[in-house]
Order: C-alpha cells, then structure tokens, then sequence
C-alpha cells in the first residue's frame, strides 16, 4: 500500500453511493491507509461556490460541462494531485465520468467535446479505481422520494435518469479495468460485501 490511489465513486442520484463510500472510507482507514475523501462538484472553496451554481441555477448544457471542469481543474490543482504527491489516497465523490454521463448522457453535450475537455484538464491523471453504483432507475427515483431538498439535477424525470445510467454502463465497458460495477439495489450488508473484496484486492 506504498503507492497512493485515486478512487472515485459514481452513480446516478439515489443509488447509495455517498452512504457506501463512507463505510469504504473508514474500512481502508482501519487498514492503515491514510485517505483524503472529497467531492465533485465541490472539493475547494471555489469549486463549492461552483457547486451551489451548478445545483442550483438553470444554464445550457455546455455552460454546465464548462462549469464542471473548471470545477475540476482546480480540485485537482489545489486537492487531488498534492495528496496523492505525498502519499495520501484520494477517494472522490463523482470525477470526470459524472460529466460524460450526465452532461453527456443527460443532457446531449457531445462526447466529443467532453473528451476534448478531459484531455485539456487532466489528460495525465485518471482514477486507479471506479466504483460505479448502478441501479434500476424505478429503485433509485423511489429512494430519492424521502428527500424534501432535491436539487435540479434530482429533480429531472426518469428518462434522464435512464441516459446517465446508460451512459455511465457505456463508459465502464469502454475502460472496463478501472471500472468495477455494484449492483446497488442490493442489500447493504451485500453491497458492503463486495466491497470488502475491492478492499482486499487493493
């Protein structure tokens, strides 16, 4: 456990994956390693100004891509590469995946123009490790039920939903070795089970 790994957590809205991520964070912590745990959109004071924008205001597709990784550069610049230079993990809640998927997916922003976005902010760095949490759309739209403060992304209708989803299972096979997929509508003690195998396997 010498080198340090980035991880990153992703998935539609409602799948569990924030929940799982904090039981995976302190697991690989009671393990020794010494982990950051972060967010995207968010991670630095800029990129959660960002945020609240982003979840918060209506704006076209490509603004919300521009925004996103101008997120990004900078939680990689101020969060991600400095912690990972010495020697601490970093697990992420949603990275550049989430962007091909929802403003890809979502909302039909070229994937063209993603890529070209990816390779200008971060063309040398990619996840060690993608947990994708996916999970019937039916499921996660009931479990984002019980929550009074949607943002407008957890706002949208099951068709978008159904297009990430999509889009995210298209990015997995498209970089099948960093990506392992979780069956999110599971049990918790079964999700928590294979992740426990992730664990071991790190």
């Amino acid at each position: 456990m010498s080198q340090a790994k980035f991880i990153t957590f992703e998935g539609v809205d409602g799948a569990g994956k924030s929940t799982h991520l904090e039981w995976f964070a302190n697991t690989l912590r009671q393990r020794g390693v010494d982990l950051l745990v972060t967010r995207e959109p968010g991670g630095t004071p800029l990129g959660e100004r960002l945020r609240e924008i982003l979840l918060h205001n209506a704006m076209h597709a490509e603004t919300e891509a521009l925004l996103m990784f101008a997120a990004r550069r900078e939680h990689i610049e101020q969060v991600i590469r400095p912690a990972l230079q010495r020697g601490t993990w970093v697990i992420s809640d949603r990275f550049s995946d989430a962007s091909f998927a929802y403003q890809g997916g979502g909302r039909g922003v070229a994937l063209q123009k993603l890529e070209q976005l990816e390779q200008w902010v971060h063309a040398d760095l990619q996840p060690d490790l993608t947990l994708l949490f996916d999970i019937p759309i039916e499921i996660a739209r009931q479990r984002l039920s019980n929550n009074v403060s949607l943002d407008r992304f957890e706002q949208e209708q099951g068709v978008f939903f159904e297009k990430v989803r999509q889009a995210y299972l298209a990015r997995s096979q498209k970089h099948s070795s960093r990506f392992a997929v979780i069956h999110a509508e599971k049990t918790r003690d079964e999700v928590q089970a294979s992740l426990l195998r992730i664990v071991s396997s790190l």
